[in-house]
């Protein structure tokens, strides 16, 4: 049998969720990656055995986690990290690297953080579940492409809930459902001026408690996640398409390329065109 299965996803054009590569590995003693940083998240699920990430948290120092069978981790983008088998019991894992525009928010809402880079699942089913959907795409790289995001929005479902099943609150089943109406509400209308009175009001909240709710549901106030979403998105029509910059700044709400630019440079670090011209595509390394 082979100690080894590797595949890169063909096609680019999915935006809400998409993937880039993707496998699994049964590692030899000691094996070790890095250091090195990735363009998109990162997931590892250990199958068995045990090893160590070491990976830079939100104040760029390097952090080692122990990881053994049943947890697993996410490297984040650009997040320079490193991760070794160990010697006794090296790990066999599945990995799948993936990105797009729900992808932020829903790790986030899982606790998924730089500072918080390991899998623990509440719920044994759906971790079974999570797994099983990861090594069915690593099995079936040759697939067609709709066919396996089919399987890694099945992946991300699984991987949330096994997550965050356990932490909801009494309320939390009404805040979520707030929440993912708020959610909807933003990507339906993100390219228009909307504001969060308009958001809040669409949810039919006043405008401070649910900025509370959706904070609390979210890690970000809903200011903060409408300007992602819509960063996110021009990033996404920067990388994908050539429409150019005024275009790109009024298809995410923004009448003034100025006042766009900012906002992207304010997330991204670079303005839209430098962004767009470092982030052609690019070859794809094996983990």
């Amino acid at each position: 049998m082979k100690d080894m299965l590797f595949s890169i996803f063909p096609d680019e054009n999915f935006i809400d969720l998409s993937l880039y590569q993707f496998g699994w590995e049964r590692c030899v003693p000691s094996h070790a990656f890095g250091p090195a940083a990735r363009n998109h998240f990162l997931f590892h699920y250990i199958i068995s055995g045990t090893g160590t990430l070491i990976a830079n948290n939100s104040s760029k120092q390097s952090i080692p986690y122990q990881i053994k069978s049943g947890q697993g981790f996410m490297i984040f983008p650009n997040q320079i990290n490193t991760y070794i088998a160990d010697q006794n019991l090296p790990w066999e894992y599945v990995w799948i690297e993936f990105d797009g525009l729900r992808v932020k928010e829903a790790l986030s809402v899982a606790g998924f953080t730089a500072d918080t880079p390991v899998y623990h699942a509440h719920s044994y089913e759906l971790r079974e579940i999570m797994r099983d959907e990861m090594l069915y795409i690593a099995q079936h790289g040759n697939m067609p492409p709709f066919h396996l995001i089919g399987h890694t929005y099945l992946f991300l479902d699984a991987l949330t809930r096994s997550i965050s099943g356990m932490k909801l609150s009494k309320g939390g089943r009404l805040r979520d459902f707030y929440v993912r109406e708020a959610v909807t509400y933003i990507e339906q209308n993100f390219q228009n001026a909307i504001s969060v009175e308009d958001i809040a009001d669409n949810c039919g909240l006043n405008r401070c408690y649910f900025g509370k709710i959706f904070k609390a549901s979210t890690g970000k106030t809903p200011q903060e996640f409408l300007l992602n979403y819509r960063m996110t998105k021009a990033a996404e029509l920067l990388k994908l398409t050539k429409l150019s910059i005024g275009n790109i700044s009024k298809a995410v709400g923004y009448d003034n390329q100025l006042h766009f630019s900012r906002a992207f440079k304010h997330i991204y670090g670079n303005s839209p065109r430098d962004w767009r011209n470092q982030n052609q595509m690019t070859k794809i390394q094996a983990p």
